[in-house]
C-alpha cells in the first residue's frame, strides 16, 4: 500500500481544466487520497508552480485537516482546516495563472499525512512557513502533477 493522491478532474501530469485556473472559474479540484499510514494524526496540502520566472510559486495550503479524512471536493473549503497565506496574498486556493508565453507550468499538489493533530503556525502564515513547520512531522507523503499554459 503506498499513499496516493489524485483527482477526478485530471490525472498525474495532464493538463489541468481551465475552471481550476484564476482565469477560469478559479475552483480548487476534488482531490482524493487513499492508504494513509497508521498513525496520521492530520494532513496538509500545499500547491506549487516551481516553474514560475520567478521561483517558486505557491498557490495554496491547507492544514490540519481532520485525519478521518480522505478528500477534498471541489471548490469547498475544508471543515475545521485552516489555510496558510498563498503568493498571490490570498488565504484561499488561487489556480494556475503561468505569464502568457512562459511555456507549460508544472503544478505539484503535495499532500502530507502528519504525526501531529495541529501545526503550530500563525493564523496567517504563508505557505512556505506551513511547509516548513509540517516537515518535521511528515510521515508520508504523496504528489499529483498537473499542467497549465496560458496562451
Amino acid at each position: 500500500m503506498t499513499f496516493r493522491l489524485e483527482s477526478p478532474a485530471f490525472r498525474h501530469g495532464a493538463v489541468i481544466p481551465e475552471k481550476y485556473a484564476r482565469r477560469g472559474r478559479n475552483l480548487s479540484p476534488p482531490l482524493v487520497w487513499k492508504d494513509a499510514p497508521e498513525g496520521t494524526r492530520s494532513f496538509v496540502l500545499i500547491v506549487e508552480d516551481p516553474d514560475a520566472p520567478s521561483g517558486t510559486f505557491r498557490h495554496w495550503a491547507v492544514f490540519d485537516i481532520d485525519p478521518t479524512s480522505s478528500a477534498l471536493p471541489e471548490g469547498k473549503a475544508v471543515e475545521r482546516a485552516h489555510s496558510g497565506v498563498n503568493d498571490f496574498g490570498n488565504q484561499h486556493y488561487d489556480g494556475p495563472q503561468p505569464p502568457v508565453g512562459h511555456g507549460v507550468h508544472h503544478y505539484h499538489f503535495r499532500l502530507a499525512a502528519l504525526d501531529t493533530a495541529t501545526l503550530d503556525v500563525s493564523p496567517r502564515a504563508r505557505v512556505s512557513d506551513v511547509w516548513k513547520a509540517a516537515k518535521p512531522h511528515i510521515l508520508a507523503e504523496a504528489e499529483l502533477v498537473g499542467t497549465f499554459e496560458t496562451r
